[in-house]
């Protein structure tokens, strides 16, 4: 008769391909686990500090927008947005979170060592939430005049010129975050027990979870709420527990903010997306054929009151036909939008 040890080791041994088997069952593959670290935990409380401090009466200068890219390649736009931010640098801030693990270059002119510490991130993971929380972290310590966050990828480009940008955010009598809250999505309770059953409870509930894009702008106030929270973070970090992915990028910032202060969001975002013949969660891809004056202007159209400012996804090779027509079309926006 084998020894109790024995038995035990010649156990764990061949239950071995059973772990292997059902381990992406159990933890999602793009998952990446939270490791707590100490420069985040720093700057976000520098950040909670600084704004708990500052409002927008407490500076006479020009309010900024900090434009917070967030990529794990190349900036192959960079030259559209260096049109689009060119001779008015008094209006913004730029701050870019790059995968460390992409090797992405420094495109010099405005984006000029405009990098922030940064962390690998992975589609679908809580890194996503890191990174635009260590993003708007860094853009609320670093300016108080930084009063809108705009965050946008490496395939989002701009349908205006900055100074409608700035005049349409800045014209409204009251400050609003443009971010998309849903409640009526088809697969929302499939993404709520993605983590487990009851893993969200009591701290979210079904009633209050939410989905959204991951790319908005949000206000001064809401950047402070967003770095200072503990609680939800602490849900949305969690790692799927199912095979479908339950992309908290998409939830996080929406439920967030729903639940903290509703009536401030507009519920919309300002980044246009086409996810006509979407698949695996990538909406559709703008190829250079599809670039052109028509699409541009379709691009602004919205069925709110607000309209589209950016838009994703573009391809690298769209940067072309794009500075083709960046001048007369894209920039030309005062008298396109009259009517808007």
């Amino acid at each position: 008769m084998l020894s109790s040890p024995i038995l035990v080791s010649l156990t764990l041994f061949l239950s071995l391909p059973l772990v292997l088997f059902f381990s992406p069952q159990i933890l999602h593959t793009s998952y990446l686990p939270f490791t707590p670290d100490t420069h985040d935990q720093t700057l976000f409380r520098r950040a909670t500090a600084t704004a708990a401090h500052t409002t927008t009466t407490t500076t006479n200068s020009t309010p900024k927008i900090a434009f917070l890219f967030l990529t794990n390649s190349n900036l192959s736009f960079a030259p559209l947005w260096e049109k689009f931010f060119s001779g008015h640098r008094h209006l913004f801030n730029i701050y870019i979170h790059a995968d460390p693990s992409s090797s992405v270059a420094d495109p010099g002119g405005v984006f000029r060592r405009r990098f922030i510490p940064s962390k690998k991130t992975n589609r679908a993971s809580p890194s996503l939430i890191s990174a635009a929380r260590r993003l708007l972290a860094s853009a609320l310590v670093d300016d108080p005049r930084n009063q809108y966050f705009a965050l946008v990828s490496q395939h989002c480009v701009p349908l205006f010129s900055l100074r409608f940008v700035y005049n349409y955010l800045f014209g409204h009598p009251i400050q609003r975050s443009f971010i998309e809250i849903l409640s009526n999505e088809t697969n929302l309770h499939d993404r709520y027990v993605a983590r487990g059953e009851n893993a969200m409870l009591p701290e979210v509930p079904f009633e209050e979870f939410r989905v959204g894009s991951q790319f908005f702008v949000l206000t001064r106030r809401h950047a402070a709420v967003v770095v200072r929270d503990r609680k939800l973070w602490r849900k949305f970090r969690l790692p799927c527990m199912t095979e479908e992915p339950c992309y908290p990028e998409e939830h996080y910032f929406p439920t967030l903010l729903s639940m903290e202060d509703r009536q401030g969001c507009t519920g919309f975002t300002l980044t246009r997306v086409n996810w006509t013949g979407c698949w695996d969660g990538h909406p559709h891809l703008y190829t250079p054929p599809e670039i052109s004056p028509e699409l541009v202007r379709r691009l602004r159209l919205s069925n709110s009151s607000y309209p589209f400012l950016f838009a994703r996804k573009f391809s690298p090779e769209c940067l072309a036909p794009l500075m083709e027509i960046a001048d007369d079309v894209i920039f030309r926006d005062f008298i396109e939008t009259r009517n808007l």
